[in-house]
């Protein structure tokens, strides 16, 4: 009998995950409800904070103090949590963190409900909080790689980006809940429990097999100061990474200003609509971002990165002019909603391509520079569109619009960066 040659086996392909699979992993539950409830947290010392201040010295000057003393250790040490983040375990530095903050809080709200709470307590519990914050932040965007596969991270950022959208939604809408029932006392309470049970999920958290947190990066006995120069070089040199960057800080000056001051310059127009109008342009811009971050959740395979940073910047460079030029509400909010999808739809592809690709020995430092550029951005652009909203909504949206535009037509420039996914 002749020979038959045996026809080649057929090649199956690995099924795409859907956007729900992490959620199937233990380790990723975890994480996903104990960075929401940190989240969550944040939102009600913003409150907390601000109510027990006012309640004990009268004075929004010291409002302003505590404020200050708190985002400033934030942003100045940020870098440093970065740093350390890649040295030890992120997950370490989260449950550290996370309990450090509950002491803080459960302390002052002790404090006021004894009586025995003063101006001095409450700018040194401020400080702490924000220095301490530093070490968590970079350290929950690192520890992801460790928890679930390369091919899963997509679905993790959408779900995690959900939880957090919604985190910053209800947060300060609960603790003004608790403030009004209650007393600020109680808020700091509440808001330490949060902290308290964030840490002791994060420290259940186990890396998947094989898999270790970032941690180790860098060689033996390098001093702080030069890991921290070691990421910012690394940084700097991959025009992939400086133009994820730099569409981050463009995002983060459009939030900070043209989102504070020109909504509610907005809002204050005549036949805007006034308070309704400015909450409505806030839920748009919530609502639009948590709906992209989903949708993003559903894109299959790697879409080319850089064409969407370049998109982004573009579609909210146009956003940005429509807002200068809108003459009603009802216009306004949807231009919002349509920016708030764009941001939300982008941002998982992007820190999904950052996790992907940047080393776990240097992840977090890279992190850390992406925040502390975004920290620096926030107060230019609040003074900036300050300074331009005394002469309207239209030179007040233009200066973002601008931004975004270069940094569109800057991105398509690059071959490199346009090939990226």
């Amino acid at each position: 009998m002749a020979a038959t040659a045996s026809a080649p086996a057929p090649v199956v392909e690995a099924p795409t995950p859907t956007l729900w699979a992490p959620i199937r992993l233990r380790s990723f539950r975890l994480l996903w409800l104990g960075q929401s409830l940190s989240l969550l947290g944040d939102g009600f010392s913003t409150i907390a904070f601000s109510w027990i201040t006012l309640a004990v010295t009268h004075s929004t000057l010291d409002l302003g103090y505590v404020l200050t003393l708190q985002a400033i250790p934030r942003a100045l040490l940020t870098l440093v949590g970065g740093s350390l983040s890649d040295k030890w375990s992120p997950r370490t530095l989260m449950t550290a963190s996370s309990l450090t903050r509950a002491l803080v809080m459960g302390a002052v709200g002790a404090a006021g409900l004894s009586g025995g709470l003063g101006l001095w307590m409450l700018l040194g519990a401020a400080a702490v909080f924000g220095a301490v914050d530093a070490f968590f932040q970079p350290a929950r965007v690192t520890v992801l790689p460790s928890v679930v596969d390369k091919e899963l991270l997509t679905q993790a950022n959408a779900l995690l980006g959900t939880g957090t959208r919604i985190s910053a939604v209800l947060g300060p809408a609960l603790g003004g809940l608790v403030v009004a029932v209650t007393q600020p006392s109680v808020a700091f309470v509440v808001d330490a429990a949060c902290f308290a049970l964030c840490g002791l999920l994060v420290s259940r958290i186990r890396p998947l097999a094989g898999r270790t947190p970032a941690g180790g990066g860098g060689a033996k006995g390098d001093s702080l100061g030069t890991r921290i120069r070691e990421g910012i070089r690394f940084t700097l040199a991959d025009s992939r990474i400086r133009t994820i960057i730099m569409l981050d800080t463009a995002v983060n000056f459009s939030y900070a200003g043209p989102f504070t001051v020109g909504f509610a310059t907005l809002a204050r127009a005549a036949g805007h609509g006034g308070s309704t109008t400015l909450g409505l342009l806030n839920g748009a811009l919530a609502g639009g971002a948590m709906l992209g971050t989903l949708v993003g959740g559903l894109v299959k395979g790697h879409p080319r990165v850089g064409l969407m940073v370049a998109a982004l910047a573009g579609w909210l460079a146009i956003g940005m002019g429509a807002l200068g030029l809108v003459g009603n509400p009802v216009a306004a909010v949807a231009v919002v909603l349509a920016m708030g999808f764009g941001i939300g739809f982008q941002g998982v592809f992007g820190l999904s391509w950052i996790q992907r690709n940047i080393p776990g020995e240097v992840l977090s430092r890279v992190v850390s520079v992406d925040m502390v550029l975004g920290y620096a951005a926030a107060p230019i652009s609040l003074v900036a569109c300050g300074a331009l909203a005394r002469t309207g909504a239209a030179a007040l949206f233009a200066l973002p619009a601008v931004i975004l535009t270069l940094t569109a037509l800057a991105t398509l420039a690059s071959s490199q960066v346009r090939k990226m996914r």
